[in-house]
C-alpha cells in the first residue's frame, strides 16, 4: 500500500475517533470524496479491504488504524 494511503487512512481513522468515539465505523469509502477522482488509490484501498482482508462494509476505526500502523 501506498504511503499517501496509509498516511490518509490514519487521519480520517484519527478524526472519526475524536469525532465520535473509539466505537465509531467506517467503511473504506471514508477514505475518498463522493467524487472518483482518484480512480486508483479507491482501487488500492477496495482490494486491501475486500481482497485482502475480507473485512466486513463497516469496521471500527481503531481496528483498521491498527492494521496500518502495523502493516497488514
Amino acid at each position: 500500500m501506498r504511503d499517501e494511503l496509509r498516511t490518509k487512512i490514519i487521519q480520517v481513522c484519527d478524526k472519526k475517533i475524536a469525532a465520535k468515539g473509539d466505537n465509531v465505523g467506517l467503511s473504506f469509502y471514508a477514505f475518498f470524496a463522493n467524487k472518483n477522482d482518484d480512480p486508483e488509490l479507491l482501487m488500492e484501498a477496495a482490494t486491501w479491504w475486500i481482497q485482502t482482508h475480507q473485512l466486513d462494509h463497516f469496521v471500527k476505526a481503531r481496528i483498521i488504524k491498527t492494521m496500518i500502523e502495523n502493516n497488514l
